[in-house]
């Protein structure tokens, strides 16, 4: 059975750094999309990065672009994402699923989701 475990949250201040990871089992990298999630309180969760399974390419919301970077190691079948120049927006509930290969999906298209990382930035 797929399970995903994310790890890597904290506090942090502002202009600091972090790396979640996700750390998944009972899948194929070549089978789905991996995309990282955030939610706010009050908030939508909304979409913040994706790895397609197709060729490996990388997309960014255009609030982290540039501070957030995607990475796989296949053999420990383990994504990360590496967070740089952190901001007090940036507070939230980080959350790894799985989606459709060519990360066109939304979150009601995620078909996986691990419990989530608290990330929490001091100003």
């Amino acid at each position: 059975d797929v399970q995903l475990v994310e790890s890597g949250g904290g506090l942090v201040q502002a202009g600091g750094s972090l790396r979640l990871s996700c750390a998944a089992s009972g899948f194929s990298f070549d089978d789905y999309g991996i995309t990282w999630f955030r939610q706010a309180p009050g908030k939508e969760r909304d979409g913040v990065a994706c790895i397609s399974s197709s060729d490996g390419s990388t997309y960014y919301h255009s609030s982290v672009t540039g501070r957030f970077t995607l990475s796989t190691d296949n053999d420990k079948n383990t994504v990360y994402l590496q967070m740089n120049n952190l901001k007090s927006e940036d507070t939230a509930v980080y959350y790894c699923a799985l989606g459709p290969g060519d990360c066109s999906g939304t979150r009601s298209d995620m078909d996986y989701w691990g419990k989530g990382t608290l990330v929490t930035v001091s100003s």
